[in-house]
């Protein structure tokens, strides 16, 4: 099961006069990762690299920023392969403090950033989740709010009209039971507005 980071963590290294800062924090995806890259750099004008790494559903990347190939990025996404992260970007910002640290250093440096950070780390499952639509008789909208609060479910937007349209945000492991449990309360009255996966699972 992959895990994600309900908050950033941070660590510092000094190596031979270089710093090394690292962070590791959740991101949804590729984007937001660039840009909080793009961010860094400027908070750190200074710096001279900000490598970084990324996995972010099951998608998977890794830059080097000037640092020999495969001594940096590499490695930091190695780190996050074998904690079984996903949603999570992994930024070392290096100060270079004068002495060349070698291939096998910068490899060790890049990946103790990580890893150090991660120690601190309190790790949280991934929960897929599900959207729902439906809507349902007037005399259900009660019921449904107390029936969320029973699949760790949310309700993301509610309407009146004819009836009363729920969008629901459901964990995907709920979600064939909460649509059963809602049909059977509604007795042929619930009309679904996506097709509601196969009650099955």
């Amino acid at each position: 099961m992959p895990y994600t980071l309900p908050a950033p963590v941070h660590s510092e290294l000094v190596i031979k006069k270089s710093r090394f800062l690292g962070c590791v924090e959740s991101v949804p995806d590729r984007s937001a990762a660039l840009a909080r890259v793009a961010q860094l750099r400027t908070q750190h004008p200074s710096a001279t690299h900000v490598c970084w790494a990324l996995m972010a559903g099951g998608h998977s990347a890794a830059n080097d920023d000037g640092e020999p190939g495969g001594t940096a990025g590499r490695p930091m996404l190695e780190v996050l392969r074998h904690q079984d992260l996903d949603g999570v970007l992994a930024t070392v910002v290096r100060y270079y403090g004068g002495t060349p640290l070698g291939a096998g250093g910068l490899v060790r440096a890049y990946t103790d950033s990580v890893a150090q950070a991660l120690l601190k780390a309190e790790k949280t499952p991934v929960v897929r989740q599900q959207t729902l639509r439906c809507v349902l008789p007037y005399a259900l909208e009660g019921w449904l709010r107390r029936e969320l609060d029973a699949h760790s479910a949310s309700l993301l937007d509610m309407a009146h009209g004819e009836g009363v349209s729920a969008t629901l945000l459901v964990p995907e492991a709920q979600a064939a039971t909460l649509v059963r449990r809602i049909n059977d309360a509604g007795q042929g009255q619930v009309v679904w507005l996506d097709t509601p996966l196969d009650a099955g699972g």
